[in-house]
């Protein structure tokens, strides 16, 4: 049993290094797409690194937004 947990945090640790990675590449891509003056493109990398940010995030605090709906 205590192996399986450990795998899992295991996976989910890789899979937020993986999104981090994901997000800092995008962001890099929309500063490179912006300075040769592909907007759109620039644009769509924003949006591709803040989706990964935001899948990060409710990975990493799952069970937060019970407890603050409850709690008010």
């Amino acid at each position: 049993m205590s192996d399986m947990m450990r795998d899992g945090q295991i996976m989910a640790q890789t899979k937020d290094e993986n999104l981090g990675y994901m997000s800092d590449m995008a962001l890099e891509l929309a500063q490179m797409a912006e300075d040769t003056g592909l907007t759109t493109l620039a644009y769509l990398f924003r949006m591709a690194a803040l989706e990964a940010s935001t899948v990060n995030v409710d990975l990493a605090e799952p069970d937060h937004l019970p407890h603050q709906m409850t709690s008010h």
